[in-house]
């Protein structure tokens, strides 16, 4: 049930990003989903995307640091309360959100957002119990 994500570390000025997303373009890699963190220096561009060999191996070879890290992809019912529900479910088997991003879809009555957790294992079978619906990363990759 866990999703692969790829993390890119960067230098935080101008053309990084575009140059990221040239690489990808051109190893026809499609971005799904994307969260970017910053410091003063330096970021992380997290990434899901529909080939993370083929992701992986372009920013490699283009002098990137490149990190694959498992993060899982939940349901979460688009209504007020939708978001709280999981994260109060989580917090009472107190499983820590290290964090968390959204992954856009077709609308729908469901949105999917993307966790990295501390326990990753334990909030999935946390998840599952609580009938709060996983996606596996073959179908999140193809969304």
């Amino acid at each position: 049930m866990k999703a692969e994500q790829i993390s890119i570390f960067l230098e935080n000025k101008a053309g990084r990003i575009s140059e990221v997303t040239g690489i990808l373009a051109e190893a026809g890699v499609n971005i799904r989903a994307l969260s970017l963190a910053d410091t003063t220096d330096f970021g992380v561009l997290r990434l899901i995307v529909d080939d993370n060999a083929k992701a992986e191996e372009a920013m490699k070879a283009a002098g990137f640091t490149v990190r694959i890290t498992h993060v899982i992809a939940v349901e979460v019912d688009d209504r007020p309360g939708g978001l709280h529900y999981i994260l109060d479910t989580l917090t009472q088997a107190n499983i820590n959100v290290e964090y968390m991003y959204a992954f856009v879809q077709q609308s729908g009555d469901k949105a999917i957002m993307i966790f990295r957790f501390d326990q990753l294992e334990q909030a999935i079978s946390v998840l599952e119990k609580h009938n709060i619906t996983v996606i596996s990363g073959s179908k999140l990759y193809t969304m």
